[in-house]
């Protein structure tokens, strides 16, 4: 099926997943996200101002189906294990005090879920890291309006006019990306040019390649938009389309 942001709200946290579409193929074995792209946050990306921001507001839970759908299956499991932190004789213990447990969480703006992978090396003086999996938003939330765009080693974010701050939108298959000629460099540049043109209102996933203005592929494209932190306004991306 297509995805039209008329027909879907993936957004209103009321209706949790109610609206997710689940592409399954039992004879394979395969649970997956149909429409969300899925995030992978490596351990270094998480010392980012922003991610820390986003991960200050995620809510422990229950995992459940949707969880399952962004762990390997082998690993799963390890979703209803606790952790070395909460329990020592966990299955998912590593000789003692080395962990690789999973925990669930949810975004409480959006109601997606989260799983956080936890990679800790038996003793004291060892790496005891987090990672993460989600998936984007398809949309910010109903009313919102998208303000500022944010990246910063590899992740893209959306800040609204009301101060919160998102996951930028996002369809399977089209990834973002920067500081290069290609299609994840295309993708970001489209959705930016919709965003823009339709002064922050339109911020729905999705946007198609011949749509990016040239003044903001040069952007998504240039080795300065792939250095450390970079924001744009709004207004600084309705400014790209008037060069």
């Amino acid at each position: 099926m297509t995805y039209e942001p008329v027909d879907l709200n993936l957004t209103d946290p009321t209706k949790g997943y109610l609206h997710f579409v689940l592409y399954t193929e039992a004879r394979l074995g395969i649970a997956s996200g149909s429409l969300n792209a899925e995030v992978s946050i490596e351990a270094p990306q998480t010392q980012t101002p922003h991610l820390q921001e986003w991960l200050s507001r995620l809510v422990r839970c229950e995992p459940n189906a949707m969880h399952c759908t962004l762990v390997e299956q082998t690993k799963i499991p390890a979703l209803f294990h606790p952790c070395v932190e909460e329990d020592k004789d966990r299955p998912s213990a590593v000789r003692g005090s080395g962990c690789v447990c999973r925990r669930a969480f949810y975004d409480p703006e959006f109601g997606l879920p989260v799983v956080g992978t936890h990679f800790k090396h038996v003793g004291e003086q060892g790496t005891d890291q987090w990672s993460y999996n989600t998936y984007a938003p398809l949309d910010l939330r109903p009313d919102d309006t998208f303000s500022r765009f944010i990246t910063g080693r590899s992740l893209f974010w959306a800040r609204t006019e009301k101060g919160l701050l998102s996951i930028l939108p996002q369809r399977n298959a089209l990834g973002y990306n920067i500081g290069y000629s290609g299609g994840g460099p295309h993708a970001l540049a489209a959705y930016l040019t919709q965003v823009a043109d339709t002064d922050g209102q339109n911020t729905a996933a999705g946007a198609p390649y011949e749509k990016a203005h040239p003044a903001i592929l040069a952007w998504t494209q240039s080795e300065a938009a792939d250095r450390g932190t970079n924001e744009l306004t709004l207004d600084d991306l309705k400014a790209m389309l008037q060069s």
